[in-house]
């Protein structure tokens, strides 16, 4: 019968089959110890001489880092073994050699180990950050559905802009032009009309030339969309959501987080209520820190950076300089130069993980912002067209994936957060 390895407490006694890589090994006189890896763990098998037949115990001392073998054997209960268990191995069968496996227990240049992605991806590290990339979706995707959102899949072609012009993919389509999707936000807004509560959870792209920490041209974005949300509304969902998902993960993955040495007590902080303060608040505390930010522009990376130190958890930054924000964001009616728009900063020097903003429902406003941004009206007819026939309050967030895991895991770098990461230097492997 064959298993696999996290199922081995269910086994004792037995015996049973492991089909698996050779992850390490070590030999002592007439035993080799051989430690296995099949994806769901590692288990450590002991090859006796006196309990195998010769050729399997030659075999084993022969046996070469990451090939993939099939071991039988007796399954017993092991401390001090990789997982509680180990495997008294009475048959060891080669299926693929692996010769000059390139990665080693030595430091390796991160271009070496991206250039070797597709190997790399078999680290213990690796594997245990994209476990938890996993489980953070699954939670993300329960949060929602629990809750009556309907999950809807955007165009990845699309015949504009939602974010700006800038930073776009353009493509040949049939003759005319086509971009890859920056967001799925504008069709979300078409769908809560019939739905009244939807997400979309998919790749989107951005032509940044950004060589950050936090930057990917090709990233994940989960994004719920709901009629008759405000911005206060909006604010509470971000709040309880990262708080349910960050939990979850807590949970789940306790062990995964361990092999990233992650200080779990400052995951264990985020807890509601998460502080929320203004852009005119955030430009106090730059100035407080002597930051050479100016008010009226975005924040940078570093004064991100600053804002998230002064928090004990994420910090919601709402109201907003219109004029930096996008054109379907709602003004504030009680100051028309800000935007109902809200940032949520992780610590750490994590930065932005959520942008959210209640949207504009009205006709006139929003073809004035239209004209403002210099955005061409015939493409956006459709979009005009939820204003005209009956347009509701509604807000929404875009949460970028990768950059959320690589807070939770507390990664220096998104690129690992992602199978096959895609920045403006790399398109391989």
């Amino acid at each position: 019968m064959r298993i696999y390895i996290n199922e081995a407490k269910h086994h004792v006694g037995e015996q049973v089959q492991i089909a698996g890589w050779l992850y390490n090994k070590r030999s002592s006189g007439k035993l080799h110890f051989l430690i296995l890896r099949d994806g769901t763990g590692l288990m450590q098998a002991v090859v006796s001489k006196k309990e195998v037949p010769e050729e399997a115990f030659k075999l084993s001392g022969e046996l070469t880092q990451e090939c993939s073998l099939i071991v039988t054997g007796k399954v017993s209960e092991e401390p001090r073994s990789p997982g509680g268990f180990e495997l008294h191995v009475s048959d060891v069968e080669l299926v693929g050699k692996s010769e000059d496996y390139p990665i080693t227990p030595k430091e390796h240049g991160i271009e070496f180990l991206l250039d070797r992605r597709h190997l790399w991806l078999r680290s213990k590290r690796q594997h245990a950050i994209l476990r938890i990339r996993a489980e953070t979706a699954a939670a993300m995707r329960d949060y929602l559905n629990s809750r009556g959102y309907v999950n809807l899949d955007t165009p990845i072609f699309t015949p504009n802009a939602c974010e700006g012009t800038s930073n776009l993919f353009e493509t040949e389509y049939f003759g005319s032009k086509a971009y890859l999707a920056q967001s799925g936000q504008l069709y979300s807004e078409a769908a809560i009309m019939s739905f009244s509560k939807v997400y979309c959870f998919g790749p989107t792209f951005r032509a940044e030339k950004s060589k950050t920490r936090r930057h990917l041209t090709e990233f994940w974005m989960l994004e719920p969309e709901e009629a008759w949300l405000d911005l206060e509304g909006c604010m509470d969902l971000m709040e309880d959501f990262i708080v349910e998902v960050v939990a979850r993960v807590l949970d789940t993955r306790a062990e995964e987080l361990k092999i990233l040495e992650r200080d779990t007590s400052i995951l264990e902080r985020v807890q509601k209520p998460f502080p929320r303060i203004t852009y005119d608040d955030a430009d106090r505390i730059l100035k407080e820190n002597e930051s050479d930010f100016v008010y009226g522009d975005d924040f940078g990376g570093t004064d991100e950076t600053i804002l998230g130190d002064n928090f004990d958890r994420p910090v919601m930054i709402h109201r907003w300089p219109a004029d930096i924000k996008a054109f379907y964001m709602k003004r504030d009616p009680d100051d028309y130069s800000k935007a109902l728009a809200v940032d949520m900063l992780a610590p750490e020097g994590h930065g932005e993980v959520i942008g959210g903003s209640q949207r504009e429902d009205d006709l006139e406003e929003l073809e004035k912002r239209l004209k403002e941004h210099d955005l061409p009206k015939k493409y956006f007819e459709w979009y005009l067209d939820l204003r005209r026939y009956g347009t509701v309050p509604h807000s929404g967030f875009g949460l970028g994936f990768e950059r959320t895991v690589g807070w939770i895991c507390g990664t220096k770098h998104v690129r690992e957060t992602i199978l096959f990461p895609r920045m403006m230097y790399r398109l391989e492997p």
